[in-house]
This record gives C-alpha cells, sequence and structure tokens, in this order.
C-alpha cells in the first residue's frame, strides 16, 4: 500500500486533539487531587475506615471494569456520541460528588464517577485512531494524548492543594463541570462521528462477564496489596480468571462478540501489550514506594514529597516527546527496548540508597527509569490502536485503559508483596531486644505511629533507625527485581517487535507484521465505517 494516499489530519482534526486532551487531563487529575482531600472529609463526613476505604477506591473498580463494555459500546453507537454523553454524566455526577451529605452518598457518586469516566477514556484515544490516519501523525497525537494524562497527575496536586487551601473538599471535584461545559460545546463541531455499522447488537451476558471479571481479578489484586497472599483475595482473582475462561468462550461461540478475540492474533498486539502492562506494574509498584521513601525516610511532609516526585514526571513527558519524534525514523522496538535497558539502570541505582543519605539518589534514579519506561507506553499505545482496524478502534482503546488497569493494580500487589516480605525478613534481625513486640508494625509506618504512642522511650529511636533501614534494603529487593522484569520485557520486545517498522515507512493500515497476513482481523475488510462529520 502506498502510504502516500492516507489521508493527513488538518486544522481540526488538530484543534479536536486538544478537546480531547481536555477530560483526559481531568481525569488525571480526578485520581490524584481525592487524596488529598481525605483529611477533610473524614472531618467532614466522619466515615468509617472501610467507608474511607471504598470512598477512595470505588472510582478505580468501577472505571476498570465498565472499559471493555463502554469501548465496545462507542463501536456500536458512535464514539463521539459516548463521549458527550459521558461528559454530561461526568460533570452532573461531579455536582453531586461535590454536594455529598454522608459517607454513603460519596461512595454511590464515585461509583458513578467511575463509570462515566470508562466512557471518556477509550472515546478519546479510539477518536484519536480515526482522526489520525497517517502513522506519523497518529504517533504524535497519541503522544500529545499520554502527556495530557502526565499533565494532570502533575497538576493534580497543585491545583487541588490550592484548591483545598480556600474551599472546602467538595471543590476538587467541581474542577470537571467547566471542563466537561467545554468539551460539550466544542466536540459536536470539531469532532468527528465513528461507529462500526456491522458491530450487530451488544450482548449483555458478555458485557456483565466482562465486568466481573475485571472487578473480581482487580479487586482481588489490590486486596493482596493491603493485606498480603490470602484466601479471600485469591478466591476474587481465581473467580475472575474463571469468569473471564468463560467470556473468551462465549466470544467464540458468538457471530457479533462483545470483544474481538482476532485482535489477540496479532503478534504485534500481544507483545505490545504486554510490555504495556509490565511497563505499568513497574512505574506504579515503584512509584508507590519512592512516595513512601520520601515521607517516611526522608521525613518530608506529603507536599513537599510531591513537589519532589515532579522531576520524574516532567522527565516522562520529555522522554514521551523524544520517542514520538524518533519512532518516525528508529523501530519502536530498538527505542522500547533501549528504554526498558535504561529503566533497568535505574532501578539498579535505588540499589545505592541509604536510610541516612539525602534524597538526591531517589531523585535521580526516579528520573531515570521514568524515562525508561515512557517510550514502552506511548508507542505500545500507538501499536495497541494502529494495529486494530478503524471499526475496532473502541474495543482496542478499551483493551489498552484495561491492561494499564491490570498493570497498576498487579504492580501494587506483586511489587508490594515482595517488598513486604522482604521488609519482614530485614526488620526480623534488627529489632533491639528491649523493644516490646506492639512496638513494632508490619509496615514502617504502623511502627512510626507505635512509636509516637509510646512516647520518650530508651529503645525508640533505634527501633526507628532499624526500620528505616529495612524499609531501604527491602527497597532495594523490590528494584532488583523490576531490574529483571525491565531486561526480560526489553529481550521480548525486541525479538517479537522486530519486524515492526518505524512510522516514516510503515502503512498504518498494515497489521504491524508484514510477514503474518493472517494476523489481521477478518473484520477489517467486512465492516464498514461511519464517518458523519456533522
Amino acid at each position: 500500500m502506498n502510504t502516500s494516499a492516507t489521508p493527513r489530519a488538518g486544522r481540526r482534526e488538530w484543534i479536536g486533539l486538544v478537546t480531547l486532551a481536555l477530560p483526559t487531563v481531568l481525569l488525571s487529575m480526578d485520581l490524584t487531587v481525592l487524596h488529598l482531600a481525605v483529611p477533610m472529609i473524614s472531618a467532614d463526613l466522619k466515615p468509617s475506615a472501610a467507608e474511607l476505604l471504598w470512598i477512595t477506591d470505588i472510582y478505580g473498580f468501577t472505571l476498570a471494569g465498565f472499559l471493555i463494555c463502554m469501548g465496545t459500546l462507542g463501536d456500536r453507537i458512535g464514539r463521539r456520541k459516548l463521549l458527550l454523553i459521558g461528559g454530561v454524566a461526568f460533570g452532573l455526577t461531579s455536582v453531586l460528588a461535590a454536594l455529598s451529605t454522608s459517607a454513603t452518598m460519596l461512595i454511590v457518586t464515585r461509583c458513578l464517577l467511575g463509570i462515566a469516566a470508562s466512557t471518556l477514556m477509550p472515546s478519546t484515544l479510539s477518536l484519536i485512531r480515526n482522526m489520525f490516519l497517517d502513522a506519523k501523525q497518529r504517533s504524535v497525537a497519541i503522544g500529545v494524548w499520554m502527556t495530557s494524562f502526565m499533565v494532570g497527575a502533575l497538576a493534580g496536586p497543585l491545583v487541588g492543594g490550592a484548591l483545598l487551601g480556600t474551599f472546602w473538599w467538595g471543590s476538587v471535584f467541581l474542577l470537571a463541570v467547566p471542563v466537561m461545559v467545554l468539551l460539550l460545546a466544542v466536540g459536536p463541531v470539531v469532532l468527528p462521528e465513528y461507529r462500526n455499522e456491522n458491530a450487530g447488537r451488544l450482548d449483555l451476558p458478555s458485557a456483565l462477564l466482562s465486568l466481573l471479571g475485571v472487578l473480581s481479578v482487580v479487586y482481588g489484586a489490590k486486596k493482596v496489596a493491603s493485606e498480603g497472599f490470602g484466601l479471600l483475595p485469591l478466591g476474587f482473582v481465581l473467580l475472575g480468571l474463571l469468569l473471564g475462561v468463560v467470556f473468551v468462550r462465549r466470544q467464540r461461540a458468538l457471530s457479533h462478540p462483545l470483544l474481538d478475540l482476532n485482535l489477540f492474533k496479532s503478534r504485534s498486539f500481544n507483545t505490545a501489550l504486554t510490555a504495556m502492562t509490565l511497563g505499568t506494574l513497574m512505574m506504579m509498584g515503584v512509584n508507590l514506594l519512592v512516595a513512601q521513601h520520601l515521607q517516611l525516610v526522608a521525613g518530608l511532609a506529603p507536599f513537599r514529597a510531591g513537589l519532589w516526585m515532579m522531576p520524574m514526571t516532567v522527565m516522562a513527558i520529555i522522554a514521551v516527546m523524544i520517542a514520538t519524534t524518533l519512532v518516525r525514523t528508529v523501530r519502536p522496538a530498538v527505542i522500547i527496548a533501549v528504554g526498558l535497558v535504561i529503566a533497568a539502570v535505574g532501578f539498579l541505582m535505588l540499589t545505592r540508597l541509604d536510610s541516612s543519605s539525602g534524597i538526591g539518589m531517589l531523585v535521580a534514579s526516579s528520573v531515570v527509569f521514568a524515562a525508561g519506561l515512557s517510550p514502552a507506553g506511548v508507542l505500545s499505545t500507538d501499536i495497541l490502536v494502529g494495529s486494530a482496524p478503524p471499526e475496532r478502534a473502541g474495543e482496542a482503546s478499551a483493551i489498552q485503559e484495561t491492561s494499564t488497569e491490570f498493570g497498576g493494580a498487579l504492580g501494587l500487589a506483586l511489587l508490594g508483596s515482595v517488598f513486604n516480605a522482604a521488609y519482614q525478613n530485614e526488620i526480623s534481625d534488627k529489632v533491639p531486644a528491649d523493644v516490646p513486640d506492639a512496638a513494632v508494625g508490619d509496615t514502617l509506618g504502623g511502627t512510626l505511629a507505635a512509636v509516637e504512642q509510646y512516647g520518650e522511650t530508651a529503645w525508640g529511636d533505634a527501633l526507628i533507625a532499624v526500620s528505616r533501614q529495612s524499609f531501604t534494603e527491602a527497597f532495594h529487593t523490590t528494584a532488583l527485581v523490576c531490574v529483571a522484569i525491565a531486561l526480560a520485557t526489553a529481550a521480548l520486545v525486541a525479538v517479537f517487535l522486530r519486524q515492526t517498522p518505524a512510522t516514516g515507512t510503515a502503512s498504518p493500515d498494515h497489521d504491524a507484521h508484514e510477514d503474518d497476513e493472517e494476523e489481521v482481523p477478518a473484520t477489517a475488510q467486512d465492516a464498514t465505517v461511519s464517518t458523519d462529520r456533522a
């Protein structure tokens, strides 16, 4: 195919990209600002410990659970239509969340916010797939889309802190209102409509299976991260996997499946999906430990800790821009693999941390591994979306988003379990003999709280010192595990993505593997796509 014949995006599409970036920034901010508001919410609504946990977690659960359903729904009813419906729902629900008068009301509205967000995220990415058919332009557009997530994460603590310093806790939810009003005003003008006319009816049993399966696995993984391995968390994970098996078997039997399993016949699609999931696993798991080290070991206040994490986010944004430029002339396998090797170097730098040292090494190493992991995120997304036919863009986008949610949950669960086991092993040999058992918590935070309750003691400072040393050494162990994961993923990408060409020579409508014609989903030749520009 001659790539010169591929339509190129014009001014309208680029303005549309800016419009799509607005809800993306907002959704990223919404994941971070609530944590700053937790103390004020606790004082006002007085939730129980379980209610407070659900207030913070229910948004992510429902978001992850509904992604696949909403992604395929957009393919059927129209991606712009679903985006605008989601915008209305997100704006109205944000107002209700801000005006919540009880913990139960806030939990329900946060749940509805997650469902609304699940309509926005795959819609933005799938629209980009259809608006930017040229491979080089699409890479840039996806880079802008991913950068908007990082900008939201960067701005969230700062904007949230400013609002909470002046207004009540509900103000963090009202951020959504002007953004959604602007989306609803501009979106119908600059965003085209796309739908798969041959998609068939939405299979409700499949939608229910995907929802329950994803929710079970994510919930089980989060329980492992917070409570360790046990029968209940593992039971949820196994239940989710069983539901996943039933879901796959049902899709194979349907003439119009909820999820086209032909997408997974592409080697490039599967490799990019694996790289995306493992990259998110490493980033989420280590980021949590970086934040804890800054606060519990270095002794910084939460806001100052957030400021010291900003260089990592800034470097990630720079790395995304560099990767989307290099991929025009360099194969993505090379860029991703080299980036993962750089990330491994950053993780190795973490093993040089010392409990009594400053934060310079921690910040430097976080900048290095963020620079290395970012190309895997943006280029894997480009491959995932680009390898799917346009009429299946919503499904591919939903799979990409779901893999990110899975990667984050698994990162907290698996790396958190590795860290906790290493911490317990280290602290068990270091506790001074005169320390009461009740003063030694399962975590460093628990130990610091226990020591504070005991007041001035002869052993308090010694226990804090060995606990911080144990935390740092457990961090070393977790970093070494990440080194192994990063290098293994780099090798996987180098082998299985080696045929994927640079975007300057790639055909955007061709599957990434030129030597595997049978990998192109069959639906690409059968379906038609509505492209109503009105």
